[in-house]
């Protein structure tokens, strides 16, 4: 039997529909757009076309003014309503951005520069934060709280005197294996060879340091305070807004948002691992629990929240990584270090 009604003339009827009824949807609150696609029930979309209603968050219809409601049919054409968020115009990963989402240029303001992973709320308090890398935010443990945040970071030319957007709040500090000495004899040793070689003349000088070769992390994860709460986004720059948390498995398919790759996508490889990341300056720390993909980042976008490629949930933290892969901290190792939810 011959389809009494054509798809070219269904998708010209919600054509029509959508140029009847744009300006007054358009008017409604919440409303950011209008156009035609195919209707989507439960996730799965149908073949059906129908006038699509952008908006910038979904609500309960309960909540809503009457005034405020789509209608479930224009002119016969049935509707579907899509939640797109606040839509702006495009800009770069590291340019200065006021509110700034997730997914973009910030750091410590003697660091180079890292990313703003996601905004998360303090457990006691309720406050929302900026969550990084400790090595973004906290300068790798080298930093006090109160000290400055920059969005942009310095190396994409923030300044502490026009682009402050944050404080330090807290951090979990990096066991590097190394700690101030606590042997008087370490002590003494040191203290007697650098009079010598001062009585030699020599600029070089000797400092006895606590060695724990043993020592392993968890996380590379700080928070900061923003100045002003209405600076940041709970979304992320071209992801959108992370709800809740999601396990990692093998072979799950990931993505994330940040200073320099932007939006890239990648595969949990291994799980579990116990890695040695370099910090630089002769520094070097051991991580075990961590998860590893391919290679999906580049310098810049350590502090980017890994999210699952299929569902807006947080899977871990990116830190570290090389051409051929990518390291990053469970997500929930992360909000309980640092005390802190999405």
């Amino acid at each position: 039997m011959a389809d009494p009604e054509p798809q070219p003339q269904r998708q010209a009827a919600a054509a029509q529909a959508k140029a009847l009824h744009t300006a007054s949807i358009l008017e409604k609150p919440n409303v950011v757009g209008v156009g035609v696609g195919l209707k989507s029930v439960g996730g799965q979309r149908t073949g059906e076309y129908s006038v699509v209603v952008l908006v910038r968050r979904k609500l309960p219809i309960a909540g809503l003014d009457p005034q405020a409601l789509i209608p479930s049919e224009l002119n016969g054409v049935p509707t579907d309503v899509v939640q797109v968020g606040e839509l702006r115009a495009l800009q770069g990963h590291t340019g200065r951005w006021r509110p700034c989402p997730g997914g973009v240029s910030i750091g410590h303001f003697k660091i180079t520069a890292g990313t703003f992973g996601c905004v998360v709320r303090d457990r006691n308090s309720g406050a929302r934060l900026i969550l990084s890398n400790n090595h973004v935010l906290a300068n790798s443990n080298d930093a006090s709280p109160g000290d400055a945040i920059l969005q942009p970071g310095p190396v994409d030319g923030g300044r502490p005197e026009n682009d402050r957007i944050a404080v330090l709040e807290r951090f979990c500090p990096i066991d590097f294996g190394e700690a101030p000495p606590t042997c008087s004899i370490a002590r003494g040793v040191a203290e007697v060879a650098n009079a010598i070689a001062g009585l030699l003349g020599s600029e070089h000088r000797l400092t006895a340091v606590k060695s724990r070769p043993q020592a392993v992390n968890q996380v590379d994860a700080a928070v900061a305070r923003p100045l002003n709460d209405s600076d940041i986004l709970d979304e992320i720059y071209e992801l959108g807004e992370v709800h809740g948390t999601a396990p990692a498995t093998l072979g799950m398919q990931i993505r994330k948002s940040g200073r320099t790759t932007g939006l890239t996508a990648g595969q949990i490889n291994v799980v579990d691992a116990t890695v040695t990341v370099n910090y630089g300056g002769g520094r070097s720390a051991v991580f075990e629990n961590q998860l590893v993909a391919g290679p999906m980042s580049q310098g810049g976008d350590s502090g980017s929240l890994i999210v699952a490629a299929d569902a807006l949930r947080a899977v871990g933290l990116l830190f570290a990584g090389s051409e051929q892969s990518t390291i990053f901290n469970p997500i929930q190792a992360v909000l309980d270090c640092l005390q802190v939810d999405l």
